[in-house]
């Protein structure tokens, strides 16, 4: 399965999976798809007859809440049975709300957003205290990197002169409630990291032709910059995949009820559907899918009209750009 194939099973099970657990984070889990599908298409050295073999590569997915990206791109590895997908979010099941150690193939749980990084780079200091030649790939939100462990995790790595440590951030401009300018300014986002001494490469994440270039370039600094690790600042939509979902942060925590968000979802994804890919659960996609009314809440902006706003001692002008549409400007 290539890359293209497996981000689709990705979303394809994403929105299952939330669907039939009735769980969130569906937008960020179309987000980073594409991140992860590149990862375990062949960039990392990962083994599912061996899950815990000593020269594999270690991942961490900082963002944990997106972790549905994780079980279905582990389980289309044969890490365990696809079937078991369907019991995600539900009580007893090993696939929790948040990424969970319990399975094969996770090396760190994660949910508690900040620690992720921190987590990667003691990983990777490990390895080079052991003289080991795998790497560590660490997946963040942006705006998780709102938190200071993780530019304390930053310092370290460039102290310590950790080279076998990737750092991937899904920059989808969106956290929690809002856009992630508005919630607490980052950028310039790279211009920061090259300052914790850092190597950054920034690229279109939602472009799996880009993202490849971008871990052969992680590898090729990795040896000509041997004392600085790097971060690839990944672009990417929030919702990416599902026209009514993407750059709406209404979808942070929705998931897709049953009737048209549930219809509309699974009939967009099939339009796009690799050849050589095959649905597990609507095999011809759905023949008369339910369409949303005007009474239905569709196509309105709820980033802006039902969240909270920064108070500044003055109204300011800010002109947000977001990935993969036009600039908007709008008064806080």
């Amino acid at each position: 399965m290539n890359s293209e194939q497996l981000a689709w099973k990705i979303r394809r099970h994403g929105i299952e999976m939330t669907h039939l657990s009735g769980g969130s984070h569906i937008g960020a889990i179309l987000s980073v798809a594409d991140i992860i599908a590149v990862l375990y298409s062949g960039v990392m050295n990962i083994d599912p007859k061996n899950p815990k073999k000593m020269d594999r590569d270690r991942f961490i997915l900082s963002k944990g809440h997106a972790g549905a990206s994780i079980y279905a791109a582990l389980a289309e590895n044969g890490f365990f049975e696809v079937e078991e997908l369907k019991t995600h979010y539900q009580n007893g099941s090993r696939l929790s709300g948040h990424v969970s150690h319990h399975l094969p193939g996770v090396d760190f749980s994660t949910g508690s957003l900040g620690h992720g990084l921190s987590a990667g780079v003691g990983m990777a200091y490990a390895a080079k205290k052991d003289g080991k030649s795998h790497k560590v790939y660490v997946v963040l939100g942006d705006g998780e990197c709102d938190e200071g462990s993780v530019w304390e995790a930053a310092l370290f790595a460039n102290h310590f002169r950790l080279n076998n440590l990737v750092a991937i951030v899904d920059h989808n401009h969106m956290q929690s409630m809002d856009f992630q300018e508005n919630t607490l300014e980052i950028e310039n986002f790279g211009e920061k990291w090259k300052a914790f001494g850092w190597n950054v490469i920034e690229v279109d994440g939602n472009s799996h032709e880009e993202l490849n270039v971008a871990f052969e370039q992680a590898e090729k600094l990795s040896k000509e910059e041997a004392h600085k690790p790097t971060v690839i600042i990944a672009n990417t939509i929030k919702g990416c995949g599902v026209s009514f979902m993407q750059n709406d942060i209404l979808w942070h925590y929705r998931f897709p009820h049953e009737g048209w968000e549930y219809d509309c979802a699974v009939a967009e994804l099939h339009k796009c559907k690799p050849e050589g890919v095959e649905d597990p659960y609507t095999p011809d996609g759905i023949e008369n899918p339910v369409q949303p009314t005007e009474r239905d809440d569709i196509g309105n902006d709820h980033t802006f009209s039902y969240t909270w706003n920064t108070s500044y001692p003055e109204k300011m002008r800010r002109v947000e750009a977001k990935s993969g549409s036009s600039e908007r400007e709008h008064t806080v």
